[in-house]
């Protein structure tokens, strides 16, 4: 009877077909009991005694973490009582960040992607909240883009807006990772507030570990939720796509669109966006969530993943294929001819389209995209690109702050599929972007046309195809004599001035005159990029070759 009066359900099937069945049960059973479940009946946060390291936890703007036993090498450190402490401790991070003071009842959703480790990981979010004394919304099975939005949509019946929301995913990080990422109306948060939070958990974990947190009465307790959040978050989805086509019921009739959802939690875009805008959707694949990734990894830039989409699209011979990660914050497409819309060709396909609604504006990207894609943007679009660093929060806050000294932009976007737009809070929305292509196909399809992807496929004519894309990871061997002791950091930034000089010797490598880490370096019918990874021993190097070199240098001279 505890664990019912705990809501924290012990479930032995690893399948998150039976975890979200499971949660629609117990749902039931409250309601038909008349139950108003308390999820925190028990005493403290935590109770465990053992030394954790939460700062180890910090994934840049993210926090990440095993959570599932049985990979050699790799032990568990995400675990309840950890994953406890983190939710109490955002609760107490979000009341200062409002300037609330300690009688405030915050309210807090959560979601969860399909890995195998989310159900328990939920319960524990729902814990460590509600023994904090506030209340919490389970989404259950839900896109990261939706955790955001949960934070500004107005509806009073679903309890919304919420003052925060804690979504529960490791992207396309394998079955036993998991992890948690924060958001509130602002956006997501960043890395000093991540640490913040993983500096006041570890204190909670302390204290509940020696018995000196405060338990709380009986009236004090969060009390929990469930909404169908999703339903809400694709309903706006679809509504955009119908305002694009001048309101029309049923824009994409007639158009054949096929999703790939990896078995991540993407699989609501096909019966609750493309059906509902009249698209024929068979084909699609993968749609039921599965937290063991058993067909291939959901991610945009994996090539079994995009090699999976690209066949599913030739052989139903659809007009578009979609194919998302498994939190749905990435995303890439595939025209009818196959035709890959990913990586440069993404970008450059929502830069024209970003540039048709606002002239002139900027493109910020990460550090990798393509020369060609440059003289895309400023020469044929003419837009202007603004080439940052990597990381996906990186680049969206470099949009947000060139906006905030005079010069507009209105998309920034990571060859990895992550893509923000200032319509859309500068939120990294893969269904959103999804969104933008079908508005296209929609307005052509009310114009009577009846190209189908070609559509998106003509609005990149004129990109600058790479013949050869490589990424290197050169390893720092710490041990070696050459480092005598010092830093990786400073061993890899010698290396950074040892080829900046070396560069500086041949007349037909140009440095680029603006760049904000690492070399790059263009010549000899490419470019290459040396940069140093911020955390680990490691300088990747990225090359892109359009012409190769004989064609430029028959006689190999000064290669």
């Amino acid at each position: 009877m505890s664990s019912f009066q705990e809501c924290r359900l012990t479930v032995a099937d690893s399948s998150a077909k039976w975890l979200n069945t499971t949660s629609t049960l117990w749902t039931s059973f409250n309601k038909q009991a008349g139950i108003s479940c308390n999820a925190a009946q028990g005493g403290t946060v935590v109770s465990s005694s053992e030394k954790v390291e939460f700062l180890k936890l910090q994934n840049g703007s993210d926090i990440r973490g095993v959570a599932v036993a049985g990979v050699e090498g790799e032990p568990v450190n995400l675990t309840e009582p950890v994953t406890e402490a983190i939710a109490a401790a955002f609760a107490a991070w979000l009341l200062n960040k409002k300037k609330a003071d300690g009688l405030r009842r915050l309210r807090i959703s959560v979601g969860h992607d399909s890995r195998i480790s989310a159900h328990k990981l939920q319960n524990a979010v729902t814990h460590g909240i509600t023994s904090a004394g506030h209340d919490i919304l389970q989404f259950g099975l839900a896109s990261t883009p939706a955790m955001f939005n949960s934070t500004l949509t107005e509806d009073e019946r679903s309890h919304l807006p919420v003052d925060g929301a804690i979504m529960i995913t490791a992207s396309h990080l394998p079955y036993n990772r998991n992890g948690l990422k924060f958001f509130t109306s602002d956006g997501g948060l960043n890395k000093a507030d991540i640490k913040d939070i993983l500096e006041r958990a570890s204190k909670i974990y302390e204290e509940s570990a020696h018995g000196n947190l405060k338990e709380q009465g009986e009236a004090s307790r969060g009390v929990v939720a469930n909404v169908d959040y999703m339903s809400i978050y694709a309903s706006d989805l679809v509504q955009a796509v119908r305002k694009s086509a001048g309101d029309k019921e049923k824009p994409l009739e007639g158009l054949h669109i096929i999703v790939d959802a990896g078995n991540g939690a993407g699989g609501f875009f096909v019966d609750k966006v493309l059906k509902p805008l009249g698209a024929v959707t068979t084909g699609s694949q993968f749609l039921e969530p599965d937290g063991l990734f058993p067909n291939h990894i959901p991610n945009p830039e994996d090539k079994t993943a995009m090699q999976s989409i690209t066949q599913a699209v030739i052989d139903n011979k659809a007009d578009l294929g979609i194919i998302f990660d498994t939190d749905v914050d990435r995303s890439a497409a595939v025209d009818s001819s196959g035709r890959e819309l990913n990586r440069n060709r993404l970008i450059a396909l929502m830069a024209a389209i970003v540039l048709e609604e606002h002239p002139g504006t900027t493109v910020v990207t990460d550090s990798v995209t393509s020369d060609g894609l440059t003289v895309f943007i400023e020469n044929k679009l003419g837009g202007k690109h603004h080439r940052f660093k990597r990381g996906y929060k990186n680049v969206i806050d470099e949009a947000i702050r060139l906006n905030s000294i005079g010069e507009e932009s209105h998309l920034a976007m990571e060859t990895s599929g992550h893509g923000a737009l200032k319509e859309n809070h500068w939120l990294d929305d893969g269904a959103y972007l999804m969104v933008k292509l079908l508005n296209k196909l929609a307005a052509a399809r009310t114009l009577g046309s009846s190209i189908g992807s070609k559509v998106l496929t003509h609005l990149v004519e004129g990109l600058e195809e790479a013949a050869v894309t490589a990424e290197i990871r050169l390893k720092i061997d710490q041990n070696h004599a050459d480092l005598k002791g010092g830093s990786f950091r400073d061993y890899g930034e010698s290396v950074l001035r040892h080829l900046e000089n070396a560069i500086s010797k041949d007349p037909n490598l140009h440095k680029a005159p603006k760049n904000y880490e690492g070399v790059r370096v263009s010549g000899y019918g490419g470019w290459f990029l040396l940069r140093l990874s911020l955390h680990d021993p490691v300088l990747p190097l990225n090359i892109e070759v359009v012409l190769f070199p004989s064609s430029l240098n028959p006689n190999n001279e000064g290669i």
